[in-house]
């Protein structure tokens, strides 16, 4: 890593420049989505300007983009501006300080990960919650009665406001967050508190995570046996001693997997098939 080639161009992004950031990931957000890496290579893709004006260094801008394509996934407005505005700023503040020292000083490769792993679940359900579950539905309920007597922009005017409104804040957020992720790098995160902050993130993230496992994993065993000429089902002694605990065994184990054989969830989804189907063939599931 070259120090003096880090970054000669790190004077802060222009309105210009954020705004690009913001229609790379707007436009492209879901179009390379994938189960392994899911819309990180959008966010890279985003990033990617800015990566090469602040990374002169070949290692340093090859690093950058191996980075922003680890799985990463969100929601495309509240959690893709806030975030890329945020990392934006945080990797700003990271070659600015290489440019300068010729190491990390208070923004690191790991804190600029747990930052975008920790936010993405949060911004997410915010973002589900607003966009999908009430402004969406806001809308549509508005033009209904037009669209119930047969006028056709009863059917569009949803879709075409949603699409603005949601552009226009999506838009602010990232400036709004670059703003404040250059405010925090350079005044709040220093020694303890950015592993205060790191800390906190990952609780964070391992808390959205257990919430998102019990609202979204079912599984369900419908083995039975007899004693004592009493049926007995396994489904309901086990939810006697924790509801639950099928699905929280799922994703334990799976995480466990990943600790000692890397994050490679394309193995993991086909571990997961095969065993969940010999379960099944047995009788157990």
């Amino acid at each position: 890593m070259d120090a003096e080639n880090t970054s000669t161009e790190n004077n802060g992004l222009t309105k210009k420049e954020l705004n690009q950031i913001w229609n790379r990931w707007y436009w492209m957000n879901e179009i390379p989505r994938t189960y392994e890496r899911q819309v990180a290579p959008a966010l890279m893709y985003a990033l990617t300007p800015l990566l090469k004006k602040i990374y002169k260094d070949p290692e340093d801008l090859r690093d950058a983009y191996n980075r922003h394509l680890t799985f990463w996934n969100t929601d495309a407005i509240w959690g893709g501006s806030t975030i890329s505005g945020i990392t934006a700023s945080l990797e700003e503040q990271r070659a600015k300080e290489l440019a300068e020292t010729g190491s990390e000083q208070t923004v690191s490769t790991e804190l600029i990960e747990a930052t975008k792993v920790g936010l993405m679940g949060p911004m997410a359900g915010i973002g589900d919650s607003i966009n999908n579950g009430t402004l969406q539905y806001l809308l549509i309920a508005i033009a209904l009665p037009w669209a119930a007597d047969g006028l056709w922009f009863g059917a569009v005017i949803p879709w075409i406001v949603f699409s603005v409104v949601t552009y226009l804040y999506g838009r602010a957020f990232v400036h709004f967050s670059y703003r404040l992720g250059r405010q925090a790098a350079r005044e709040l995160i220093a020694g303890t508190r950015a592993n205060l902050i790191m800390k906190a993130l990952t609780i964070l993230g391992m808390f959205m995570m257990g919430v998102t496992a019990a609202r979204f994993v079912t599984i369900q065993s419908s083995l039975s046996f007899v004693l004592s000429e009493r049926e007995f089902a396994l489904q309901s002694i086990l939810d006697s001693i924790l509801p639950g605990i099928l699905p929280l065994s799922l994703v334990m184990g799976l995480y466990f997997y990943f600790e000692k054989k890397g994050l490679n969830v394309l193995k993991g989804m086909l571990l997961l098939t095969v065993i969940v189907g010999l379960l099944a063939a047995i009788g157990i599931l």
